[in-house]
């Protein structure tokens, strides 16, 4: 039975030319079919993976040079030139300042000299600087701070016992002092006075603390200064009256009587003459006087800072 059944259909197959032919396309269209499919597979890994590949290219980014810790270090220097002084010349130091080793603040300090301080200079550049010799070598300080004349003290402190005690904490370093414990006006107009003359001068800033030995003298103090501020002016001295600051547990002296004294001063001193309110300055931030009168150390270099600050903020 199968026998004939096959012999049907090859005989049908041999028999029919379109059949063969139709099932040969259809299989030919399957094949084809196959292969697009897998091809459309193939197209689309290489896709993605095409597509991938610049990301982990980015990724991978070129090394960055490593930057040295002090950069300033490697900062290229200014040239300068340097013309020769036919013989050394002494000249002062006005402020203090760095000596370097080139003619230029990106060159190295090597060390610092005071106000005050006679340097042989033996040359000049042609950025401002001068050639000094020090300590045996060659090195430059900038022009702004050498003098051909000896500068006046940069500051000079005038008065009592408390100006003594601020000395005592702050030191000396660019500053000069005239002052004596328990003095009052008549040390100031006759001894003080000329010492003055002979410490200030161009460039010097002076601040006055008397009156808390004699505060019944204000008009004497305010007559006195208000005399000598035309003099004083004429030298370069820039003049500062600082208030008399105030006490603590003290049987002698009084705020209120402080309070006074100041208020009064303030009022009648020649506007050239700059006020420092220390009084106020004190109260509000507080002080230590263990005798009611003079304070510690630490009050008096908070009250400097404040002298300082006021100066400056003029300036």
């Amino acid at each position: 039975m199968k026998k004939k059944a096959n012999e049907k259909t090859n005989n049908l197959i041999a028999k029919s030319p379109f059949v063969a032919a139709f099932a040969m396309i259809f299989a030919l269209g399957f094949l084809a079919d196959a292969t697009a499919i897998h091809a459309e597979d193939n197209l689309e890994v290489a896709s993605i993976e095409t597509s991938e590949a610049p990301v982990q290219d980015q990724q991978q980014e070129a090394p960055v040079a490593e930057q040295p810790e002090d950069a300033a270090a490697y900062e290229v220097s200014t040239p300068f030139t340097v013309t020769k002084l036919e013989a050394p010349v002494t000249m002062y130091i006005t402020e203090t300042v760095n000596v370097r080793d080139g003619a230029g603040t990106e060159y190295n300090a090597i060390g610092k000299l005071g106000w005050g301080n006679c340097v042989s200079v033996t040359g000049t550049t042609n950025n401002g600087w001068y050639e000094i010799s020090y300590n045996d070598t060659v090195a430059y300080v900038i022009g702004n701070y050498v003098s051909q004349d000896l500068p006046g003290i940069p500051y000079l402190f005038v008065g009592d016992s408390r100006t003594v005690q601020l000395q005592m904490a702050v030191g000396s370093n660019d500053k000069a002092y005239v002052a004596k414990v328990g003095e009052g006006y008549y040390w100031f107009k006759n001894t003080a006075m000329p010492q003055i003359q002979e410490n200030a001068g161009a460039g010097t800033t002076m601040v006055i603390n008397f009156g808390v030995n004699d505060l019944a003298n204000a008009s004497k103090y305010i007559n006195l200064v208000n005399s000598n501020i035309d003099a004083w002016e004429a030298q370069g001295i820039t003049v500062y009256y600082a208030a008399v600051t105030p006490v603590g547990d003290c049987s002698t002296v009084s705020n209120e009587q402080i309070e006074k004294f100041n208020a009064r001063l303030q009022r009648e001193l020649d506007p050239r003459i700059k006020w420092i309110d220390g009084y106020s300055f004190l109260k509000q931030n507080g002080f230590s006087a263990s005798d009611g009168l003079h304070y510690n150390r630490s009050t008096y270099k908070n009250l400097y800072s404040y002298y300082m600050s006021v100066i400056g903020t003029d300036v």
